[in-house]
């Protein structure tokens, strides 16, 4: 036993009038409790209590031991509350990380969202389009589209991510529409470099992946670039279907190929650790995940 539990077994022996009362409270043996305060005691070099048959009763060491004992364990157990409160509430700041072109298209009015329902939290978003390490630079979570490769991370799968090719309506008259996605070869297509094949575009068509070298003359590495190019009729777009979602709901794009894109990627929030994980990033993550659960329902992701 340490002696912080000796110091507890004490002082509940003088609060209780005895060592038989105190045994009782502490759900211990009479034998046991005697047996821890003479333990302190012993580590001391002093003794803290008369004992007789039929009472107890401090010594002069003993009462002021009792006085400091009671404080410093108070202030502990103060302490202990506080980071307790302070871990398991939602408040602080939250250092989250994700792709700019994310946070850029739709991530940026989840997180507005986030910091109205938890005023005690503040939020340090960092977008930027590297893999950032988050134990060594210090983030809470991150969002990452890709497959998760990194065991010592937890993660939380938010949504699969379907990718279209479409253009504006004009650029589809202009140039013929693709039938095949060797077609796509044959006509101008923008580049969002963010994305690991560039110009080299991934189909699938009954099983069978391909890939086709595309070129044209836009390459950006922003999805809302690639996508006011697309609208502006200056060629075909392969992008996540959640950065164009309106735009081909209200014309201003048409998807074509469909059916052609290979399995899409999973959006996830990681987070360093599973065991006492903060009031703040278990807000977070059950947020994302209602968050996203809305976006499904309402079509705007897959």
């Amino acid at each position: 036993m340490d002696t912080l539990s000796r110091m507890r077994c004490f002082l509940k022996v003088v609060d209780s009038g005895g060592f038989s009362a105190a045994a009782r409270d502490l759900g211990r043996s009479k034998a046991l409790v005697s047996k821890y305060v003479g333990e302190l005691e012993d580590e001391l070099g002093a003794r803290l209590l008369n004992r007789t048959t039929r009472q107890i009763s401090l010594t002069e060491v003993g009462q002021a031991f009792y006085k400091e004992a009671s404080d410093i364990l108070t202030r502990i157990d103060d302490l202990k509350a506080s980071v307790q409160n302070t871990h398991q509430a939602a408040r602080g700041t939250l250092r989250i990380s994700a792709p700019r072109s994310m946070g850029d298209d739709f991530l940026n009015p989840a997180i507005v969202a986030f910091l109205q329902r938890e005023p005690e939290i503040s939020v340090d978003l960092r977008l930027e389009d590297r893999f950032v390490d988050l134990v060594e630079e210090g983030f809470d979570a991150a969002i990452r589209v890709t497959e998760l490769t990194d065991s010592s991370l937890i993660a939380r799968k938010l949504s699969d991510l379907r990718t279209v090719v479409c253009a504006s309506p004009e650029a589809v008259e202009r140039f013929g529409e693709p039938r095949v996605p060797q077609d796509l070869s044959e006509r101008p297509c923008i580049i969002d470099n963010n994305y690991r094949f560039r110009n080299n575009w991934q189909f699938e068509t009954e099983g069978v992946r391909s890939s086709v070298s595309v070129k044209g003359r836009v390459e950006v590495n922003s999805a809302q670039a690639a996508r006011l190019a697309a609208i502006a009729g200056l060629g075909f777009l392969r992008t996540p279907y959640p950065f164009v979602h309106r735009d081909i709901r209200e014309g201003r794009l048409a998807e074509v190929l469909a059916g052609t894109q290979p399995p899409g990627q999973a959006i996830h929030v990681v987070y360093p650790h599973r065991r006492h994980l903060s009031g703040k990033v278990r807000a977070f993550v059950d947020f994302l995940g209602e968050w996203f659960s809305d976006m499904r329902r309402r079509g705007e992701i897959c």
